[in-house]
């Protein structure tokens, strides 16, 4: 099969592999019809992961399904169908609780919960930049699509992992109806936080970035877009929240945080958060940060540490909440919002692209080019 292969820092190409098949009797073999580029993905595509050489990338995936195991009971073939990111096997001590991205089998690492597609330290499993991909415990791992879900693809692949991370960060946050919130980055899981702020009906929402394409696409939205580069955003967000800060926070960039001199600082957008939210006020952190980053400027971070402001963390009585998204939490919710037209988050696809141009496509959206905003791969050549 076709699929993309990361070779090293800054460079992934298309290759033929082994084709993905059936290995255990719990899993389902999916044609992939249409994966995205995430912004997660070019930590590792940046080499700034420990991934290895000539693993398939892709852990933003839905498809057709081909094949079955014999033990599978539920997902048949035909079924069109969203996976979560995260592998799960649905009987674990976490998995009962809900507890989906923290898997305490599917990751064969003893010290490590938690596995996903095609990503660094979360498990041997290929990703589905690719034809085919592998459902491990597929009768848990695939999200079944209702019948539309063929011709508003780039709607229903957002289940995977953007659409329900954002809602994640309002939920880490305890958003509330009428609240106020600033959200920190309007990359794609951003975008999708402001959404879900704006689906829990938030009184006022605040994204801070400084791509205009970005800040755009929230403000289609109804959100109000905040350009740290032209102005200090905490004074901003000060200034139209009469000077009380805003009510929730989410951070949405994680630990490759820069300021609008291109200066990185790991721990920026977690101290801007504490500034701007208000006293008793509450932060969701769904961006990425990693234990290690030997590659890291910043020396602290090097060990995985950030010189985060807890004294006026502390002084001011706020709470906060971390950690990767449940999908499964909430996929089949948001599918239902997607499917009755409530929420549209194909909304901040800017580019459809063929599996071969997958490369292209790294390279534009890794240097953040104007209106290269979520990028979506479809291995089957469909558009």
């Amino acid at each position: 099969m076709k699929a993309l292969v990361y070779e090293g820092p800054m460079t992934v190409s298309v290759e033929d592999v082994p084709d993905a098949r059936i290995e255990r009797p719990t899993d389902v073999l999916v044609k992939i019809t249409t994966t995205n580029i995430c912004g997660s993905d070019l930590h590792m595509y940046e080499g700034r992961t420990d991934m290895e050489t000539g693993r398939v990338l892709g852990h933003e995936n839905m498809g057709e399904v081909i094949a079955v195991g014999e033990a599978v009971d539920r997902v048949k073939v035909g079924d069109m169908v969203c996976m979560p990111f995260n592998i799960a096997c649905g009987f674990c001590e976490n998995c009962d609780k809900g507890l989906t991205a923290f898997c305490l089998t599917a990751n064969p690492d003893p010290g490590m919960a938690g596995a996903a597609y095609g990503f660094a330290d979360m498990g041997p499993y290929n990703g589905g930049q690719a034809e085919l991909l592998r459902v491990p415990w597929g009768d848990v791992n695939c999200l079944i699509l209702p019948p539309e879900a063929r011709e508003r693809q780039t709607d229903y692949v957002m289940l995977s992992d953007i659409f329900p991370t954002g809602w994640h960060a309002t939920e880490l946050a305890h958003l509330r109806p009428g609240e106020t919130v600033v959200i920190f980055g309007a990359g794609p899981v951003g975008l999708m936080a402001a959404l879900s702020a704006t689906l829990k009906s938030a009184s006022k929402i605040f994204v801070v970035d400084r791509h205009p394409d970005r800040l755009a696409l929230a403000e289609q939205i109804g959100a109000i877009p905040i350009d740290d580069s032209k102005a200090s955003p905490i004074e901003q967000i000060m200034e139209q929240t009469d000077g009380l800060g805003a009510d929730r926070g989410c951070e949405c960039v994680g630990y490759q945080a820069h300021d609008p001199q291109g200066h990185e600082h790991p721990n920026m957008t977690l101290n801007n958060l504490v500034k701007s939210v208000r006293f008793t006020g509450s932060i969701g952190v769904v961006g990425v940060f990693v234990p290690r980053d030997p590659q890291s400027p910043d020396p602290l971070y090097k060990e995985g540490e950030v010189a985060f402001d807890y004294g006026l963390f502390w002084f001011k009585g706020q709470s906060i909440g971390n950690g990767q998204c449940n999908v499964k939490a909430y996929n089949r919710e948001l599918m239902h919002l997607i499917q009755t037209g409530k929420a549209k988050p194909s909304w901040i696809v800017s580019h459809e692209l063929p599996l071969d141009q997958a490369p292209d496509g790294y390279e534009h959206f890794d240097r953040r080019d104007d209106g290269w905003t979520k990028v979506v791969l479809h291995p089957d050549g469909a558009r």
